[in-house]
């Protein structure tokens, strides 16, 4: 990495307003990012992924139920470490390690606000040269510190994580109407944006701020790459959004069968 970059200083957007509406099974009474795998909320895993390449500064943009992940941040530590009560009087006397070393600042960007309209809303946040920014549905050990390495060395203003997902279904290797190979879904060959970006902060100067419905991956990444400065950051490896109920199932029964690719950090 280099020296002039102070990764522990470089802002990690993510994008925690969405409703969820296609996992509704699991996130009828919380938002999506708050979702538990293997209890604890896969924002929580998201962040982890982060923090195993030095970033600590993190800006969620709050939309669908948000007060719900201001409260569990509020509620950090008691949720997450063990502690002493005198219940007569006193603060908790909490027992073990130390929490997370994170800076979380949590952010109201609008129930019906569009995924590129959030960002400038937190722009008074993005107080460096470059921000990293994702979606708080997506896990996969994408290394995020070369990502962050391979813009600053290039033109771009922007890279996009390239990945192969799974297929949801099973591809059949056909010849002159016999199968001759069935594939259980098998992962896509194309690349798909993995939703793991590093931009330069001259990136906001593409989001209109006076547009809150505007989407981030419509105008703003197109114009983007028609302009040929949005590079791809290729990840080989897993990768899985946590869209579906079904997908919700997966990423549980990898945690639980201590099979999580994603899981970088002790």
């Amino acid at each position: 990495m280099p020296a002039e970059i102070p990764v522990s200083q470089i802002p990690v957007v993510i994008l925690c307003g969405g409703q969820g509406t296609r996992i509704r099974e699991a996130s009828e009474s919380l938002p999506k990012p708050l979702i538990d795998i293997g209890g604890r909320p896969i924002l929580w895993h998201i962040m982890k992924s982060y923090s195993t390449h030095g970033f600590r500064r993190f800006v969620l943009c709050l939309g669908y139920k948000g007060w719900n992940i201001k409260e569990y941040f509020l509620r950090y530590q008691e949720n997450v470490a063990d502690f002493t009560l005198e219940l007569c009087g006193g603060g908790p006397d909490f027992h073990g390690d130390p929490v997370d070393d994170f800076e979380v600042s949590l952010v109201d960007t609008g129930l019906s606000t569009g995924t590129g309209g959030r960002i400038p809303k937190v722009a008074h946040l993005l107080d460096q040269d470059y921000f990293m920014l994702t979606y708080g549905d997506g896990l996969g050990p994408v290394d995020v510190g070369t990502e962050l390495q391979k813009l600053a060395q290039s033109d771009h203003l922007g890279l996009v994580t390239g990945v192969h997902p799974t297929s949801r279904f099973g591809e059949l290797h056909c010849q002159n109407g016999i199968v001759e190979n069935f594939a259980e879904k098998p992962a896509s060959t194309g690349w798909v944006s993995g939703g793991f970006f590093a931009f330069k902060k001259e990136f906001l100067d593409y989001l209109d701020p006076s547009d809150p419905q505007l989407m981030l991956e419509a105008e703003p990444l197109q114009r983007l790459a028609r302009e040929g400065r949005l590079g791809l950051f290729e990840h080989e490896g897993f990768w899985m959004g946590m869209d579906t109920f079904r997908e919700y199932t997966a990423l549980n029964k990898m945690w639980a069968e201590n099979q999580a690719p994603w899981k970088t950090w002790d």
